[in-house]
């Protein structure tokens, strides 16, 4: 009881993901949603820029200014960097405040060792934190999505981040079986970049595949019907990838923006002649980009089941799976799973934030969910594709 009185209003939840990390600040909700990168000058070492500021240099720096992304498949690459960015998100919530330094919750993928496990804990108490408890993903996304994680029931959650994809059944708060493949949404963009090279030999760069995996993006082919969400940025796509949805018009569109759009343009540099070039790429075309990651993630559920006790299974089979994480909106991605596993498949309400919230929710309620948090690793297994 006296070490949940402790935790006060300063004490925060940090979900320190590949692509984008998230702070949730006990009786605030998620006060911080920042992208995991931050700008360097590589003469002296000095943080120039970090988050959404250090993002928008990215693929448009002098040789002198670096954009770094720290986390790299979902663990810390770069510990100076990722140091350094994690004591500027933490006072950038605390603020002016400086009446102690804050307990700390972060969530760490399920796969990683006892090793990466300590850097993480070394890089938030260098960052200003006076104690820092684990959790592990897949705990966080069950609990952000609504899941009974603490019943004797099985729950079975995949959560699809930038640098890792979490497939774990979980059950009485804890993980039954788990698999870390470190196959997401990261690597999505490395394939739709290859297939773009390979195909018309024209370079682009991450941000540009990024664009194109949001805006044209699916797993399986979609419609009206098998299409969960649109995202905003199909609607206000970034100046480098013009989107086409056909029938658009300007009194109908509303209705029209519920149909996937078919094709977008793009721009590069020409490989042969090292010259900007424009090029249009069809919805087919990045799916069939996609297809290799795509298959790893199905896969790595597949054979997460395969591994599950039958009375789980059996749990699994009536709940079904539940999607979490950025790359659960990809496009068709529950139709697919749903096709080939014969198991429903349902998207979490807030994919983005659901790990975020489920982190939060550890600091709010610290004393029945402490079981949940500091947990050994138990070695699922964690594919490097």
């Amino acid at each position: 009881m006296a070490q949940n009185k402790s935790f006060n209003g300063r004490d925060m939840g940090i979900d320190l993901g590949t692509a984008n990390t998230l702070v949730y600040v006990r009786g605030r909700g998620i006060v911080l949603n920042e992208p995991s990168v931050v700008a360097v000058n590589t003469v002296d070492g000095s943080v120039l820029s970090v988050g959404a500021a250090a993002k928008e240099t990215m693929g448009r720096t002098p040789t002198n200014i670096v954009a770094v992304r720290p986390l790299r498949d979902g663990v810390i690459a770069d510990f100076e960097i990722a140091e350094r960015m994690l004591r500027y998100f933490i006072k950038k919530v605390m603020g002016s405040r400086r009446l102690g330094r804050p307990r700390v919750v972060v969530c760490v993928p399920s796969g990683i060792t006892g090793v990466e496990r300590r850097a993480v804990m070394e890089a938030a108490t260098q960052a200003g934190a006076r104690q820092v408890h684990l959790v592990e993903e897949p705990i966080a996304a069950a609990i952000g999505a609504g899941l009974p994680v603490s019943e004797p029931t099985g729950c079975m959650v995949v959560d699809i981040g930038g640098g890792t994809t979490e497939v774990a059944v979980v059950s009485l708060g804890g993980i039954v079986t788990a698999r870390s493949v470190r196959t997401a949404g990261d690597a999505m963009d490395v394939a739709i970049t290859s297939y773009v090279k390979k195909q018309y030999a024209l370079a682009i760069g991450e941000r540009t595949a990024e664009e194109i995996k949001v805006s044209i993006g699916s797993a399986s082919p979609t419609g009206p019907l098998s299409l969960p969400r649109v995202s905003e940025s199909v609607r206000r796509p970034e100046r480098n990838v013009e989107v086409f949805i056909p029938g658009q018009s300007e009194d109908n569109e509303d209705t029209q923006a519920l149909l996937p759009p078919d094709r977008c343009t793009i721009r590069g540099r020409d490989q042969a002649t090292g010259l900007p070039r424009v090029l249009e790429l069809t919805s087919d075309e990045v799916r069939h980009a996609l297809s290799e990651p795509v298959d790893s993630i199905v896969a790595a559920v597949r054979a997460t089941l395969d591994e599950t006790p039958p009375e789980l299974a059996g749990d699994i089979m009536d709940r079904g799976i539940v999607l979490t994480g950025g790359g659960a909106l990809l496009r068709g991605l529950d139709v697919r799973l749903g096709r080939e596993l014969n198991i429903p498949v349902l998207v979490a309400d807030d994919p983005l934030d659901c790990v975020a919230i489920g982190t939060g929710r550890c600091v709010e309620d610290f004393a029945s969910l402490r079981t949940a948090m500091d947990a050994r690793p138990r070695r699922p297994e964690a594919v490097r594709v």
